[in-house]
């Protein structure tokens, strides 16, 4: 079975809005409602799992209904931080299906809209054979590096380098053995759900990703937003 699992914990800090970034309207409709359509145009997925604040939850809920209205989608709270938030769509899987070898989480971040349904094909596709999967753009600017923040310590080669964008892919029952068998330290310096592999010495697959898989963050970014929805 496959899964599609939205993570949905932003509070909009970096906004300055009156409300999470993720129930801002963009064109006709809140972000999150345009993200969560994405994965709804998908006859892949069993269910679709959004994770919130659970304050937000029956306004999401709500919401939701209002805009998409696909039964698949379920709401739930979301954890104290993303790997947790994951892992509790996890334990909520279990409860409810049950999880096996064959179980699959298609994880995506509320805030971008704009996949596409080529990269979510992609990754039900490489499910198959991985049991993680990643998206990314090839850098296009130079990286540096500073240890202290104030003097270059070294300069990457830009041909190996890469921007990370959602989703990323797992098999379900692998992700919560690596993640369970993780000490707190190491849990603590995880960047993104994908790192749980890396860590742990298990190869992450790439699929290639596209430009406009911005992930909303700053008043900027909903500018950018409106353009590509009149494209």
């Amino acid at each position: 079975m496959i899964y599609a699992v939205i993570a949905a914990g932003g509070i909009g800090s970096r906004m300055n809005a009156e409300k999470p970034k993720q129930y801002i309207k963009v064109g006709n409709k809140p972000i999150i409602a345009h993200t969560v359509q994405k994965f709804a145009d998908c006859d892949k997925f069993r269910k679709i799992i959004i994770l919130c604040p659970e304050e937000w939850c029956s306004y999401t809920d709500e919401l939701l209904r209002e805009y998409c209205n696909d039964e698949r989608i379920t709401v739930i709270a979301g954890g104290s931080d993303r790997n947790e938030t994951v892992m509790n769509s996890i334990k909520y899987i279990e409860n409810t299906d049950g999880i096996d070898s064959s179980t699959v989480i298609v994880t995506h971040d509320a805030v971008r809209p704009f996949v596409t349904a080529e990269i979510i094909n992609n990754h039900i596709a490489d499910s198959e054979k991985y049991d993680a999967i990643g998206t990314v753009i090839p850098a296009t600017d130079t990286i540096i590096e500073s240890l202290d923040g104030a003097t270059v310590t070294a300069t990457p080669d830009r041909s190996k380098l890469y921007q990370c964008q959602t989703p990323q892919t797992f098999n379900a029952l692998k992700l919560k053995e690596l993640y369970e068998n993780l000490s707190a330290d190491k849990k603590a310096v995880l960047t993104d759900t994908c790192s749980i592999f890396t860590v742990s010495g298990k190869e992450v697959r790439l699929v290639r990703g596209d430009v406009q898989n911005i992930k909303i963050t700053y008043p900027y970014d909903l500018k950018v937003a409106e353009v590509i929805l009149k494209q």
